[in-house]
């Protein structure tokens, strides 16, 4: 399930510039389909960061001290 190859190629996508030439040069269609999967990145980026916030700090003082329960 975890390939960070597959990662590589979304960030070589994103940062050659290529995503933006497609968007830019994209029919409407295209267009929403760059923008509906940047969406879905973005909030697949902010759900990873709070599983990798609960992995790391599970049962730890943090927790304790935001008064968070991990049984919920």
């Amino acid at each position: 399930m975890l390939d960070p190859a597959y990662l590589k190629k979304i960030e070589a996508y994103i940062k050659s510039g290529d995503m933006a030439f497609d968007f830019e040069n994209g029919d409407e269609d295209r267009k929403g389909l760059i923008l509906d999967f940047l969406e879905q990145l973005m909030d697949l980026a902010e759900l990873a960061d709070e599983t990798a916030t609960q992995l790391i700090f599970k049962g730890s003082a943090l927790e304790a001290f935001l008064g968070t329960n991990s049984d919920k």
